[in-house]
């Protein structure tokens, strides 16, 4: 018998369950290619990798790992005393190298970086960990800062909403904005919010919204042309926006507003 004109052919119950099985496992295969891509343990550490700043003299900056309370890279100046120390949380799934060339920007002056290295580098699972570099004697002497970029500048602050008032003596947010559950609108704490002209992930209309769970005062200043990854050295980001200037001229404009802000801390 044959079929009428435009008919389709059944396909078979059996190759229907197949191929339906088929794109089931595919999918499964994929989610848990991407959830082991988090959850395997993160690369070596190398505390001095691109973390040269060209108006910087190498000879007055030391980069090294440091290994009490969950170890990360410290940048100091070297041959003199720093007054302040600033410990920056980074931001998700990128390596605390990644942000050595601030602290070898903000050396010369006096300030001694501590960027500590987070379980599965996830600082939503080491958000005390200032706790913990303060127990170890690796905070001080003099002022200190707490800053973060992007989820860690999330958890700096949710670290701050439970503590008391006084556990730091300014705050610095790169890319980054409180979560809704976390507020210090009511403290009196000096705070530094940078927002990149460009950023696709921590946008500047987000960052301003977070200005009302800040510190009154809090205010955001906008780095030109740049974009969520120039906080960091660790390359391109999915999501993130197109820059307009070069990396290296947003660098400089970023430590310039840090040093400018720290200088006021002290």
């Amino acid at each position: 018998m044959r079929r009428p004109r435009g008919a389709r052919r059944a396909r078979p119950v059996g190759a229907r369950v197949r191929r339906a099985a088929v794109l089931v496992v595919g999918a499964a295969l994929a989610a848990a290619a991407g959830a082991l891509a988090v959850w395997l343990p993160p690369g070596p550490l190398v505390p001095a990798a691109d973390a040269a700043v060209g108006y910087v003299p190498p000879d007055l900056v030391r980069v090294r790992a440091y290994e009490a309370a969950g170890g990360g890279v410290e940048v100091a100046p070297r041959g003199s005393v720093a007054d302040l120390t600033l410990v920056l949380y980074p931001g998700g799934r990128v390596r605390p190298h990644a942000y050595a060339w601030l602290g070898v920007a903000l050396a010369p002056t006096g300030v001694r970086t501590l960027i500590p290295t987070m379980p599965l580098d996830l600082a939503v699972f080491g958000r005390d960990r200032l706790d913990a570099l303060t127990e170890a004697g690796l905070v001080g002497p003099g002022p200190v800062v707490l800053a973060g970029h992007s989820l860690g500048g999330a958890m700096a602050v949710a670290h701050l909403a439970r503590r008391a008032e006084g556990a730091v003596d300014a705050l610095v947010l790169m890319g980054a904005y409180p979560a809704s559950e976390d507020d210090l609108s009511g403290r009196d704490l000096p705070t530094l919010v940078l927002a990149a002209e460009h950023d696709g992930l921590a946008t500047p209309d987000e960052v301003r919204a977070g200005l009302a769970r800040l510190p009154v005062g809090a205010g955001v200043e906008r780095i030109d042309g740049a974009v969520h990854a120039f906080f960091g050295r660790y390359g391109p980001q999915r999501g993130d926006g197109v820059p307009t200037v070069p990396r290296a001229s947003a660098e400089r404009e970023i430590a310039g507003a840090l040093e400018a802000f720290l200088a006021a801390v002290r």
